[in-house]
């Protein structure tokens, strides 16, 4: 990162109408959000994110709306900083949905910053330039950085959308985007409790309560997070057992749709190929349509484990046709 330097513009104030919203009492807060909700650690995450050097936490002006929730997902963190309005979200689960969410989070807090204005006037109604920041720390393997786009939904894609909305996604696993972890030492030290939390977790016979308080209790006597989990321990257990719990269905119910979704698609497959060889006046079976589709990939060039991928298949599935194909010839 480039060479930080002190900060000594001031940040505009913005009017915000803090009108109610009806409450989700079934929201769950998050162990990230309860960190961060601390505005001296906020401006440090700020900072390393943005590569500033602000020292006073006052200067951010939290604009987070409290009891927005979208499909029972809460925007985590909202505030503006440098005449920007910055959204900030923790993500365990990969969703490449986050643009469309962020697009309709995004026209709330404007709506709100400019109630009281009137967009029928003469002048131009200034409002802070949005960015959009996810830091991902889920279980699948992900770049350090990348980007979703609003545009990527769209059924009939141009080249140059006339609505477009950009959300930056930052791997926050221990191990990961190290540069930023040296910059902020609470980001590094949440990826190294989370690791923590999901090692024990994994461990045979290791109830998930049991591997919740082991990794807070080594945290704090390594001084990880020490202060953060000292104060909040009962609560920080009951948040991580909650989130590590819902990953872990969320997981379940990911395997059990693509696996639905997998026997749909070869049933499908199966189906049409066996349309085509009635349509050319061959006869054939389901398996021989299987036999057939690895033919012409092993023509190719193609490796049996590429072809197991290719089918979301077992490779001793694969040489079994193969074998039986063999045979039969």
């Amino acid at each position: 990162m480039a060479k930080r330097k002190n900060q000594k513009r001031s940040n505009k104030k913005y009017q915000v109408n803090n009108r109610r919203v009806r409450a989700n009492h079934q929201y769950k807060d998050t162990v990230f959000r309860m960190l961060y909700r601390d505005k001296a650690n906020l401006l440090s995450l700020y900072n390393a994110v943005n590569d500033r050097n602000y020292t006073n936490p006052e200067e951010l002006q939290i604009v987070t709306l409290e009891n927005a929730i979208y499909m029972g997902m809460k925007n985590d963190l909202a505030f503006i900083m440098d005449m920007n309005l910055y959204l900030y979200e923790h993500q365990s689960t990969y969703n490449p949905n986050i643009p469309l969410r962020n697009l309709f989070y995004i026209a709330d807090e404007y709506q709100r910053l400019v109630v009281q204005k009137s967009l029928y006037s003469t002048t131009i109604q200034k409002i802070p330039a949005p960015r959009f920041i996810v830091f991902y720390n889920g279980t699948k393997k992900v770049e350090d950085r990348s980007e979703f786009r609003l545009s990527s939904a769209y059924e009939n894609p141009t080249e140059d959308p006339d609505l477009e909305l950009r959300v930056t996604m930052l791997n926050v696993n221990d191990g990961h985007n190290n540069e930023l972890m040296e910059h902020c030492r609470t980001l590094k030290e949440y990826a190294q409790y989370v690791a923590r939390v999901r090692k024990y977790a994994a461990e045979p016979g290791m109830a998930l309560e049991e591997a919740v308080e082991r990794a807070v209790e080594e945290c704090i006597k390594e001084g990880i997070l020490e202060e953060f989990l000292t104060k909040n321990k009962a609560e920080v257990i009951k948040m991580s057992i909650y989130e590590y719990d819902k990953e872990f269905e969320e997981k379940k119910l990911r395997k059990a749709e693509y696996e639905a979704g997998r026997q749909d698609g070869i049933e499908i497959g199966r189906q049409d190929g066996i349309e085509i060889g009635r349509q050319a006046g061959i006869k054939v079976g389901e398996e021989n349509v299987l036999k057939r589709f690895i033919e012409k990939r092993l023509r190719k060039g193609m490796t049996l484990e590429e072809i197991a991928e290719d089918l979301d298949e077992d490779i001793v599935v694969i040489q079994k046709l193969i074998n039986d194909n063999s045979e039969a010839i």
